[in-house]
């Protein structure tokens, strides 16, 4: 049980891996009688797989105490490795708004690179509920666009796109009312 959510973080990276290229070169995989909805389908799959062991890693670490180094810095690459594939193959399948995709992952990185720094002055910050909220948001708008079956996957992108700015401000006001 210790080693776990490491375990479920490195599958986290490997199945992001897989999404992207199998998302590119699915034909490369399938026979070429396989329909291209069956394709969809299964690159959400995988996504959701991935975005479950996101879930199971942290649960399994907080509530039987099994954190570790590994997790805390491995976990959010992880989540960022995974995000990151599935929008830059969403773009390349041309299902994904390249504005709204920029929006959300200049924001990862700008946080990212917040919590390095509010780490280095040996301070943290709690996430917060709407953190939580945004990463929902997002795991269900990408889901939507890689099954393609739903046309409101466009909108829940650019409603992941408003709760990822506001949260992304959010998160700075807290960084800057804990460096005063």
């Amino acid at each position: 049980m210790k080693k776990l959510p490491n375990i479920l973080t490195i599958c986290r990276i490997l199945l992001a891996i897989f999404l992207l290229f199998f998302l590119l070169h699915s034909d490369l995989l399938l026979p070429e009688w396989v329909d291209n909805s069956w394709v969809n389908y299964f690159t959400c799959l995988i996504f959701c797989l991935a975005s479950l062991t996101d879930f199971f890693d942290g649960y399994i670490a907080r509530n039987y105490g099994v954190e570790s180094v590994f997790g805390e810095v491995f976990d959010p690459l992880a989540d960022k490795m995974l995000i990151l594939s599935a929008f830059i193959g969403l773009l390349l399948v041309e299902r994904a708004n390249a504005w709204a995709v920029f929006i959300i992952l200049s924001r990862e990185f700008f946080i990212t690179g917040l919590r390095v720094v509010v780490a280095s002055s040996g301070k943290s910050i709690a996430a917060s509920y709407l953190g939580k909220y945004k990463t929902g948001v997002q795991i269900a708008a990408i889901a939507f666009l890689l099954a393609d079956f739903f046309p409101g996957g466009t909108l829940l992108l650019w409603i992941a796109t408003l709760i990822t700015l506001y949260s992304g401000i959010d998160y700075s006001v807290k960084y800057y009312k804990s460096m005063c």
